[in-house]
Order: C-alpha cells, then structure tokens, then sequence
C-alpha cells in the first residue's frame, strides 16, 4: 500500500465526511484499484477517518436543518449513497421530535401563507401545502395533523 495514496486519502477524508462509496470513486480517479482500495478504505476505517454511521448522522441533521428536508427524502438520499439500514435509521432517530414538528409547522405556515394570496380556494390552499411538505420528505400523515393545527 501506497502511504502516500493512504495519505491523501486520509486528507481528503479529514476535509469533511465521507461514505465508502465516495471513498472508492475518488481512488478510481487516481487510478488506484482492486486489493488496494480495500486495504486503503481499511486503514482509513481503522484510522477513524472514515465512519459512515457518523457521515449518516451530519448528513442526516444538515439537510434537517439547512434544506428543511423530512426524514423520507433524508433516506432515500441516504440510501442512494450506498449506506447500510442500520446507519440510516441511527441517523434519523438522532433528529429530535419536538424540532423536527416544529420545523414542519414553520414550513407549513410559511408555505401557506405564500399561496394564500394567488388561491382563494380554501380547500385547494390547504392541498397545496401539503403537497409540498410531501415533497420536502415529510410523511403524509404528519403533515396533514400539522395542516389541521396550523390552519
């Protein structure tokens, strides 16, 4: 094994999380392969540079809290990362209950009042909203207590 390859490997690991999928494709782009992606994914395990289940976690309350993602789209997005069940749902218990409705009933009322001046329709406002709260991940039938309590 390289130590120089382990080396920026651990640097570019060290810069901000990362999954071992990432891992690989940036040791691809160094054209390192095979038996030695895996003992540098190894060592960087071992290091404690790499930990998916702490990737998870940041990634998980980072777009909670800057994108006003729901645990569905955080999920899948999870998923689509490559990561194990048990890492994505350890991530998603990490959010806590009370600001996660909180959120939910600030994106609700905010997004409502912005179609309330274009919809007079009642019915079609509250149909709106919540399909966009779907839409940001948040389950459907929170979203629709949190429209009974808000509106």
């Amino acid at each position: 094994m390289d130590k120089t390859i382990l080396a920026k490997a651990a640097s570019y690991c060290a810069y901000q999380e990362r999954t071992q999928q990432e891992v690989r494709e940036r040791l691809k782009k160094w054209n390192i392969y095979g038996d030695e992606t895996e003992e540098i994914i190894a060592e960087l395990i071992a290091q404690n540079y790499l930990n998916e289940e702490r990737y998870a976690k940041a990634f998980a309350g980072g777009k909670f809290r800057m994108k006003n993602w729901g645990s569905l789209k955080i999920k899948q997005e999870l998923k689509r990362k490559g990561l194990t069940d048990y890492n994505i749902s350890s991530a998603i218990k990490e959010l806590d209950k009370e600001d996660y409705e909180g959120e939910l009933m600030q994106l609700i009322q905010k997004k409502y009042e912005s179609i309330k001046q274009s919809e007079p329709d009642p019915w079609k406002q509250k149909q709106k909203t919540a399909r966009y709260a779907i839409s940001k991940g948040f389950e459907t039938e929170l979203v629709w207590k949190a429209i009974e309590k808000v509106l």
